[in-house]
């Protein structure tokens, strides 16, 4: 995969979908990092639901830790690993309120210290909170970085380092988006949609449908 090639990829997933955004809803940095703690191994659509119900009645660290562990599971006991998640929530909001003015910190190292964020989270608020050119690679994103060839690599680090080096710097801040899209509708696992591909003729994968 060379430079041209790379640019090219991105310019046509930019003239498809030149304003992309992550599909959880929020309204401010603070519902984003809870709605992407909730979304660790469950779907951005189950999230939705649960903080359709929970965010207008808790928005902030403050609301959301006045309702504890037990008052938090009874808006997301249908989302996975909802037990862990809403002790995570509940802790991370004690911290924001403590130590951050109940502010979410635009800061890698403070947001990688709150329960329940790992590198992926933090990058995820950073980019789509804050701006940043970050790459939170997820199953998607791993998987049509390799697929396509765009940036391969055997781990999860490997592939984040590679896009952040070879996606051209005009497409950095919105790559993270368009790569996760691409691999949910189009990229998928099992059977990828080639025929209706938009880069399919830019994509380096070899088992291609024809």
């Amino acid at each position: 995969m060379n430079k041209d090639k790379r640019h090219a990829i991105f310019s046509r997933l930019r003239d498809a979908n030149p304003h992309p955004t992550t599909e959880l809803k929020f309204s401010n940095s603070f519902e984003l990092l809870i709605a992407v703690i909730l979304s660790a191994q469950a779907t951005d659509v189950s999230v939705n639901k649960a903080t359709k119900k929970l965010y207008p009645v808790a928005n902030t660290p403050e609301a959301i830790h006045a309702l504890g562990v037990d008052g938090l599971k009874k808006y997301i006991r249908t989302i996975g690993l909802y037990n862990s998640k809403a002790e995570n929530i509940i802790k991370t909001c004690r911290i924001l309120i403590d130590q951050h003015n109940s502010q979410v910190p635009e800061d890698r190292t403070a947001l990688q210290a709150l329960p329940g964020v790992g590198r992926k989270t933090a990058n995820v608020v950073l980019n789509t909170a804050f701006g940043h050119p970050t790459m939170a690679v997820d199953t998607h994103i791993f998987r049509v970085a390799n697929r396509t060839k765009i940036a391969p690599g055997k781990t999860v680090l490997e592939v984040e380092k590679k896009l952040l080096k070879f996606v051209p710097e005009e497409f950095l801040v919105d790559a993270h988006h368009w790569l996760i899209l691409h691999g949910r509708y189009t990229c998928v696992a099992r059977k990828p949609k080639c025929t209706e591909c938009i880069i399919e003729d830019l994509c380096e994968f070899k088992g291609k449908e024809k």
